[in-house]
């Protein structure tokens, strides 16, 4: 089983608390050319009603609520979920006194433990390549919806982050870095959500990456899935610290692409999910 989804190293190691995510985050948020930020936009695609049962899968630190604190109708009522007891308990701390907004529960998003048609919409950001039976996590995320409610799902493409793969082939093409097998990404995600949805959108996040200090794209390297952490011991660490400044200096800056988007997907009762159609994608 690829790492990308091995459900025990990522609890174990990966998704333990909320200090590797953390890396990667902090990288975006200081080097993106986008200062429109991934949580506000994604916000913005969230046309719900002002009365709305809403459930985050994977909801990591809870950043895409606490970004948005003050956009938040009163009558939304929120569930933040993850498979990681540790990630749940830095979004609370995260959060702060803004918790009380808010429910948290473990949940694997293969077997959710509410009844069905319990929510308005379903919120799965960049977290269904994680999972080992995706079929099993689409036909829950249908099941929690009530007719007409919306799933939310972010992922990746194929494109994402090409520039950095290659920057870390150059100096050891022994190292893994990130998810490399997507399960889920832009690419594949409108046909496997069509099994289940009778309509869905792509949106997508223009963004890159103009990064100009090797330390957080080190710390970002190490943060990543693969075997970087395992390869980047003794002198091999401060060896890449010194490759990545040799590309600054050179360079002055490292250009990477960002390939992101949102599908958006509606529940249709008028027909039974596996005779569904392939939709026409429309991407805006």
């Amino acid at each position: 089983m690829s790492r990308t989804s091995d459900q025990r190293y990522l609890l174990r190691d990966q998704y333990k608390n909320a200090s590797n995510l953390n890396a990667r985050i902090r990288l975006h948020k200081r080097f993106s050319t986008n200062k429109y930020g991934w949580p506000l936009w994604v916000f913005d695609q969230l046309d719900l009603p002002p009365k709305s049962r809403i459930l985050e899968l994977g909801c990591g630190l809870g950043d895409l609520w606490l970004d948005n604190i003050h956009r938040i109708p009163d009558g939304w009522d929120i569930v933040l979920s993850d498979l990681s007891l540790g990630m749940l308990q830095d979004a609370q701390g995260n959060l702060g006194t803004n918790r009380r907004r808010f429910d948290f529960m473990v949940v694997d998003v293969q077997a959710i433990p509410f009844p069905d048609r319990s929510f308005d919409a379903v919120i799965a950001n960049h977290m269904l390549y994680h999972v080992p039976h995706l079929t099993a996590a689409l036909s829950e995320a249908y099941r929690m919806l009530r007719p007409g409610g919306r799933f939310y799902a972010a992922t990746n493409g194929q494109a994402h982050l090409q520039e950095l793969r290659a920057l870390v082939k150059r100096f050891d093409p022994s190292i893994t870095f990130g998810p490399t097998d997507y399960s889920f990404n832009l690419e594949s995600g409108s046909v496997q959500l069509s099994e289940w949805f009778g309509k869905v959108t792509l949106h997508r996040y223009e963004d890159s990456l103009a990064i100009t200090k090797a330390d957080p794209l080190v710390a970002y390297i190490l943060s990543s899935i693969g075997n970087a952490k395992s390869v980047l011991v003794g002198d091999n660490l401060p060896r890449l610290v010194t490759f990545v400044e040799h590309e600054l200096t050179s360079h002055r800056v490292i250009r990477v692409a960002k390939d992101v988007g949102l599908f958006e997907a509606w529940r249709d009762d008028v027909r039974e999910p596996a005779s569904a159609v392939h939709p026409m994608l429309c991407i805006t």
